[in-house]
């Protein structure tokens, strides 16, 4: 594994009275695509929203950021996590849907000061993504679920982050689509960026990731290579559909 940009320990999330995270521990090297694959329900998104600092956890996450120095997140404002290089792709995408195709990118690029490296990464997502310059102008509420997914990834990558979690990106979308999603994971993870990838799709996240963890009920129960696991018995009986 390359240097650790992230490093997670002795996690542990409580929804009320119910544990939903129970002392998880993984790690995520520079320049790698990291799955979390299981059931719906196992506590993938709960991971990364703790990541993010959008819910409280006890434990430890710690980020080598922009700076090159590691910090304990837990210590710093939510809001500031993203001038660090973290940034987030949620389930259901969270885009502004009142905000046109544009103004959601624009609001993607809040931290950066660059304007000129600003308008360059415009022109990428649109050359990777055209429909989306077609709707440049069109409220972003209006457009189609695979549409919304790609502006949802493209307003996460207009930050510049050096770690990109993405939650759920192929969640309800045709073939062709998430195939298209897939592809932009594999250019911007060339490009440098890293990517922790929660994904329901276990075949297509394993086809991408350097290493995996397996999350059952709160806990990592296997890990290892994309390869790995995908030959794994155990993964094609739970998680593709085999046996």
């Amino acid at each position: 594994m390359n240097e650790t940009i992230l490093k997670v320990a002795d996690l542990e999330v409580s929804y009320g009275g119910i544990q939903a995270i129970k002392g998880l521990s993984f790690e995520v090297g520079k320049g790698e695509i990291v799955s979390l694959i299981g059931a719906n329900g196992a506590g993938k998104t709960t991971t990364l929203r703790a990541v993010s600092a959008l819910i409280p956890y006890s434990g430890i996450i710690e980020f080598k950021g922009k700076t090159g120095e590691t910090v304990a997140l837990a210590k710093i404002p939510q809001h500031q996590i993203v001038t660090l290089g973290l940034a987030h792709s949620p389930e259901g995408r969270g885009i502004f849907p009142n905000l046109t195709v544009l103004e959601n990118l624009q609001m993607g690029a809040f931290s950066r000061s660059d304007k000129d490296g600003v308008e360059k990464d415009l022109e990428r997502c649109f050359t990777s993504f055209p429909r989306l310059k077609e709707r440049v102008k069109q409220k972003a509420g209006t457009l189609s679920g695979g549409e919304q997914q790609m502006l949802a990834i493209w307003r996460a990558l207009m930050a510049k982050p050096t770690l990109l979690l993405l939650d759920e990106p192929s969640l309800g979308l045709a073939p062709l689509i998430v195939a298209q999603i897939f592809e932009i994971i594999k250019e911007v993870n060339k490009e440098g960026v890293t990517i922790l990838l929660v994904e329901q799709n276990a075949r297509m996240a394993l086809k991408v990731s350097n290493r995996a963890y397996v999350v059952e009920t709160g806990k990592i129960t296997l890990q290892g290579t994309g390869q790995q696991l995908l030959d794994d018995p155990r993964i094609l009986a739970s998680y593709l559909g085999g046996h």
